[in-house]
């Protein structure tokens, strides 16, 4: 095996093509807001969204990708717009026929009573985008995102996946399920997966958070002592990412990518003078997921 070579990084700016970008005649799935209560995690609160696809036939199974910190992966008009890129790659038949699961972080009351997601605080607010204020609420994100156990795992699998599919009949194929985040649910997604390979066998990563802030930083040392797991992974990174007390991200995501490649995996590495935001991933999403979601 060729030994791992740093990238030069690739320059900004970036932007959205036309996959990001809505089409006539292009069939438009569906997304709805729901909110539910988790008892993995004792008390907390959740608002998520579920983006299906025009083409679901209720006879056939359909793929399943998770996002964290969900609003912001929905938003029409934000930084990554994935119901237009799911239309459009699905219509191209670029990728498969998948349903959207996107879910925020959990959060402890009090909350206005009877607010649901699509309720106009929660689509002008801070919930729509993954960040719960501290004058309303107190999130539990960095616990359920940093943690290197599988409860995060375990509350979408015995959680939001069954009670999607009392509506969406979905796979159970892990080959069929992919996690997506970026920053700390960026590390979240790889530790679902690094946890569960039976249930997610797809990660992509944006500017994902492998440092130390509750012990994500061993997970380049782990994946060399640790067999081959049957997950592929997507990372973006970029050079000018945070350098802080817990580490620097750069680095780190560097250090993940000579891990897997040193290990065999069927990774990706797209690494940027971007910093620590959404720029580049959403640019290059509809790239990122036709390599995720590829057949070979």
């Amino acid at each position: 095996m060729s030994r791992f070579q740093i990238p030069t990084p690739i320059p900004g700016p970036f932007t959205f093509g036309p996959d990001s970008q809505r089409h006539p005649g292009v069939p438009r799935g569906s997304v709805t807001a729901h909110q539910t209560r988790s008892s993995i995690f004792p008390g907390t609160i959740r608002d998520y969204w579920v983006y299906v696809p025009a083409q679901y036939d209720p006879a056939t199974p359909a793929n399943v990708m998770v996002f964290q910190d969900g609003g912001r992966y929905v938003e029409e008009g934000g930084l990554q717009r994935v119901p237009a890129v799911f239309d459009n790659l699905i219509h191209q038949k670029r990728m498969p026929v998948t349903v959207g699961l996107f879910v925020n972080p959990g959060y402890y009351p009090p909350v206005t009573p009877g607010k649901l997601a699509a309720d106009n605080d929660y689509n002008s607010g801070a919930r729509r985008t993954g960040w719960v204020p501290s004058t309303d609420c107190m999130s539990n994100r960095g616990v359920e995102y940093d943690s290197m156990n599988d409860l995060y795992a375990r509350m979408i699998l015995e959680e939001i996946l069954p009670a999607v599919g009392e509506r969406v009949r979905l796979t159970n194929d892990p080959a069929g399920r992919a996690i997506c985040g970026c920053s700390c649910g960026g590390i979240c997604a790889f530790t679902a997966a690094w946890q569960r390979p039976d249930a997610f066998s797809k990660v992509l990563t944006h500017v994902g958070s492998f440092v130390d802030f509750l012990g994500g930083h061993v997970y380049p040392t782990l994946i060399r002592k640790t067999p081959r797991k049957p997950i592929r992974v997507f990372l973006q990174a970029g050079s000018n990412d945070l350098d802080i007390t817990q580490g620097n991200w750069a680095i780190a995501n560097l250090q993940m990518a000579a891990s897997l490649h040193f290990m065999g995996y069927d990774y990706k590495l797209d690494f940027t003078d971007g910093g620590h935001d959404m720029n580049r991933s959403g640019a290059i999403l509809p790239e990122s997921l036709e390599w995720l979601w590829r057949k070979d």
